[in-house]
């Protein structure tokens, strides 16, 4: 399976650097020195990573026989793509390529579908699923611990628990609610965590 790892980015200095647009959890194993990745366009690949670094705090790479900024500049925009095995996982338990999130069915706690993950995008503070619902349109669903509660591979489903508001019909619900409670909601939400426990 071929996964998008980076887009490269502008030249930097005259020696053939790039700066990249890293799109993988695990660059230091994708990007490494000696890695070859194939290219979209075709035309610009294969390339091999010479040398990596990061410089205030973005990666560049230079690539074997690209050794000036006209050849670097050459390269601006292109998508490096990586051979991942199938069924390889990331190191992490909680960590997920987004092969194996892309087109799982989004539930909430109560098992209430919401839609389907299309697409993950990936922020520089958070990552993001792109969720489409069953009549079409698309909500964002942050892909933290807070709300993302359980990701289930085997039942092609994530289970999500959101705050109100941040999807529509719950938006509703919330805003009648919080006329009459104020904050109670938020507090009754944790007491539900320690429940779990008995």
């Amino acid at each position: 399976m071929q996964l998008v790892v980076a887009r490269i980015g502008r030249a930097h200095g005259i020696k053939g650097e790039v700066t990249v647009e890293v799109r993988t959890d695990e660059p230091e194993l994708r990007l490494a020195p000696g890695a070859v990745l194939a290219t979209d366009p075709a035309s610009t690949g294969p390339l091999t990573i010479e040398t990596g670094r990061v410089h205030s705090g973005r990666l560049l790479l230079r690539f074997e026989g690209v050794r000036d900024r006209t050849g670097a500049e050459a390269l601006r925009n292109t998508l490096l793509i990586a051979d991942v095995d199938p069924e390889e996982r990331p190191e992490e338990d909680d960590e997920y390529y987004d092969h194996q999130l892309i087109d799982l069915d989004v539930v909430l706690t109560d098992g209430t579908e919401v839609g389907r993950i299309t697409e993950i995008s990936h922020l520089p503070s958070q990552d993001l699923f792109i969720v489409e619902r069953p009549d079409g349109t698309e909500v964002m669903i942050p892909f933290v611990g807070e709300i993302v509660t359980e990701i289930d591979l085997d039942e092609q489903r994530a289970v999500i628990d959101p705050p109100p508001g941040l999807i529509d019909d719950r938006a509703e619900i919330a805003s009648a609610r919080d006329e009459d409670a104020g904050d109670a909601s938020a507090s009754g939400d944790s007491g539900d965590v320690s429940g779990d426990e008995n």
